[in-house]
């Protein structure tokens, strides 16, 4: 789930950091630049491991930044395939179950992938596994295990203004980084049935 990751980056150090350890400046602006971040194709930044490299600092013309070429390692969070995370129902839709841990809220599981025998009851907006005549509930805000399945990318680019007023081009609005994943399997799904 989490993971050292090795990254090259350029760090420009402002002149009001002068005051600071070299070494300081250079961890307090990676924090900065990196915090709470999805780094494309890496995974979320959680925080600075170490620093393994430092260049010269190259003063920028006109600016007076100090630019340092800097090789580091990061803890980032990007779970594997099959792995199986603990998570709460954050919502629920006819298309599937939204998910979040204490750290990362972009976790989706399609309706196709709920245990055979779900079902979705409009009215209270939940999702319903009747097995062997119970009815065991997905409510919000419970635990559940879940397995996951993929991950997806979303490239942040600006595309140019979106209309508050219009909720498809507000939908469009993907994640940078999404995990999908299942309850299909026994010992899936929330922690109360599983309990015993």
């Amino acid at each position: 789930m989490f993971m050292l990751t090795k990254v090259s980056d350029l760090v420009q150090i402002a002149p009001e950091d002068f005051g600071k350890a070299s070494i300081t400046a250079i961890e307090d602006n990676i924090n900065a630049k990196y915090a709470n971040k999805v780094v494309q194709k890496i995974g979320l930044f959680i925080c600075l491991w170490d620093i393994l490299w430092t260049s010269e600092g190259l003063i920028g013309h006109g600016s007076g930044l100090v630019n340092v070429n800097v090789e580091f390692r990061m803890v980032v969070f990007r779970p594997f395939r099959s792995e199986v995370i603990v998570a709460r129902i954050m919502s629920q839709t006819k298309e599937g179950i939204y998910l979040a841990t204490d750290f990362f809220n972009d976790i989706f599981v399609p309706s196709l992938e709920l245990p055979d025998g779900t079902k979705f009851v409009k009215e209270e907006r939940i999702w319903v596994w009747k097995e062997d005549d119970q009815d065991m509930y997905y409510d919000n805000n419970e635990m559940v295990r879940f397995q996951v399945l993929s991950e997806e990318w979303h490239d942040q680019t600006p595309t140019g203004p979106v209309d508050a007023e219009d909720p498809a081009a507000i939908k469009q609005l993907s994640p940078p980084y999404r995990i999908v994943g299942s309850m299909k399997a026994a010992g899936l799904g929330c922690y109360l049935w599983w309990e015993e």
